[in-house]
């Protein structure tokens, strides 16, 4: 960052420029856009097999695969927010993004993130309601209040993304214009705002703490519950089975808020770049491609819905096929 700053607001300031010739993983580019290109198809296609069954499966209308589907969306969503321009990254040598590209792209990351928060917290509470109240559990998570529960975290991440992020780019910036990081998030840039701008820096770093803080709160407190009351069962099986019920919603939470934590809470003094952008590039990209994996590996309605739906995609295409040429299908 430049010493002085000479306040240059975004008229001034046209592109903002990835700093990677220093990085040990810029010599890797190669094969790291080969392995990248393969993490971010595979989590295109794992999201989308999570989305389609849940959506279309009538065996799989329950509160559980509503919300599944929606933590799917949002792991597509800010994947596919960055994936593609981190390639780009990767594949050619211009390393820059325009000014209004970069206030798109971090738009519809922060939307898609602050969402997938706010989402795994109403999972948590969907888990405590399923292990806790079992006999209760239709009537409570009623599709009213499952829509609802994703509704509030969606307009909340769109509010929230349009105020900082414009409170952001109408802000000046130092005449600096270099990004420590593989793709534009709103904390690599503070660094880049002048020092008269302290308070977006203080609204970025409040949300980013409100969020992380209060949807972690649900989580423990949904948790800290259900471990109480899977300890007071007198059946073994009893207890196996709810802690398989919620056994791959825990390892979903521990691999998302450990990244961020890791990220966004230890110092940056502790971090290389390197380190910083491979724990970036792990919850961008490796994050949403693990999570369909996580729920559908011993999920054996998952892997019937992908069947039933995949035989009921072929049957459709076969009638297709026999209605082109006028023959009447096999029977």
């Amino acid at each position: 960052m430049s010493a002085k700053c000479q306040g240059s607001n975004s008229l001034k300031l046209r592109k903002f420029r990835w700093e990677n010739q220093n990085s040990k993983l810029y010599e890797l580019k190669t094969p790291l856009f080969g392995l990248l290109l393969t993490v971010y198809v595979i989590a295109v296609v794992n999201n989308l097999g999570l989305i389609i069954p849940t959506k279309i499966d009538s065996r799989l209308q329950t509160p559980m695969y509503f919300f599944l589907r929606h933590l799917a969306f949002t792991d597509l969503g800010y994947s596919t927010a960055v994936g593609p321009k981190m390639l780009v990254n990767f594949a050619v040598d211009q390393h820059t993004i325009s000014f209004n590209g970069c206030a798109t792209q971090l738009t519809f990351f922060s939307i898609f993130i602050v969402s997938e928060i706010f989402i795994l917290s109403a999972m948590a509470c969907d888990r405590y309601v399923a292990i806790c109240n079992p006999l209760l559990y239709t009537a409570v998570m009623s599709q009213r209040l499952c829509q609802v529960s994703v509704a509030i975290p969606y307009l909340y991440s769109v509010s929230l993304s349009l105020l900082t992020i414009m409170k952001m780019f109408l802000s000046s910036f130092d005449d600096c214009n270099v990004i420590r990081h593989f793709h534009w998030d709103s904390l690599p840039l503070i660094p880049l705002f002048c020092s008269s701008t302290h308070e977006s820096r203080l609204i970025i770093l409040i949300f980013s703490a409100f969020n992380l803080v209060s949807s972690l709160l649900i989580v423990l407190v949904s948790y800290i519950l259900i471990f109480v009351a899977i300890f007071r069962m007198n059946s073994a099986e009893g207890r196996h089975k709810a802690f398989s019920t919620c056994g791959s919603h825990l390892a979903v939470i521990a691999l998302f808020y450990g990244t961020l934590f890791f990220m966004y809470v230890q110092p940056k003094s502790t971090l290389s770049f390197d380190t910083d952008n491979m724990a970036a590039l792990f919850y961008t990209l490796v994050i949403p491609m693990l999570n369909p994996m996580i729920y559908s590996l011993r999920n054996k309605e998952v892997k019937n819905a992908l069947r039933r739906t995949w035989r009921k995609c072929a049957n459709i295409d076969i009638l297709q096929r026999y209605c082109r040429f006028g023959s009447s299908p096999p029977q």
